[in-house]
């Protein structure tokens, strides 16, 4: 089993997996991660590590992401879904714990689901999901609106996210990941039934 390693440590490796634009936008998100932990109660600590880790297999290469899932057990489902930007997640949750030593099942969890969502997100999944959405680096029209909502009602913010995702797919006539259509429905009858009156 490799030990974990210090965040200073996981640092200096992070750099040498990725370029530097996806290096600031990891402490972006490790940052964005943190705030939303304090605010919801999440561990913080949890949150700063999936936060910094979440995209560390985003530097492999397709064939890469494929022989490591295969290696794995990963399920990776039919070759429309082999794509790295669908790939990276679950990835990067092996690289999370073969690299980085990382155990702890809600963080690998987190890093698993930040780009596709699925049903029954724990806390720490719906902050990373959030996380990499409004972290500082992102510049996008709605991203104001996205992060005033994320610090008033995290649902809100993650069902505002999950639908983004959902509206830039279908606009670029991308295949829909079965676990963001999980994520959504699940993330709405949470949220209608949180803000049913009685």
């Amino acid at each position: 089993m490799v030990e974990m390693m210090q965040e200073s440590e996981m640092c200096e490796k992070l750099r040498t997996l990725m370029d530097e634009e996806r290096y600031e936008h990891s402490l972006g998100v490790r940052d964005s991660a943190v705030m939303l932990a304090k605010r919801y109660g999440a561990d913080v600590a949890k949150a700063r590590i999936a936060g910094l880790l979440h995209d560390c297999a985003k530097g492999l290469v397709r064939e890469e992401m494929i022989g490591k899932a295969l290696e794995v057990g990963i399920e990776l489902g039919p070759e429309e879904f082999r794509v790295e930007a669908l790939l990276h997640g679950p990835v990067g949750a092996v690289m999370a714990r073969q690299v980085f030593g990382i155990q702890d099942p809600e963080i690998l969890s987190a890093i698993e689901c930040h780009t596709t969502g699925k049903r029954n997100m724990s806390l720490l999944d719906k902050i990373i999901y959030l996380a990499d959405y409004i972290e500082p680096n992102r510049d996008f029209p709605e991203v104001e609106e996205l992060r005033r909502v994320a610090m008033e009602d995290l649902d809100k913010a993650v069902l505002l996210a999950v639908r983004r995702t959902i509206k830039y797919v279908l606009d670029t006539d991308r295949f829909l990941h079965p676990r963001t259509v999980e994520a959504w429905n699940d993330m709405l009858k949470r949220f209608k039934l949180q803000k049913l009156p009685g």
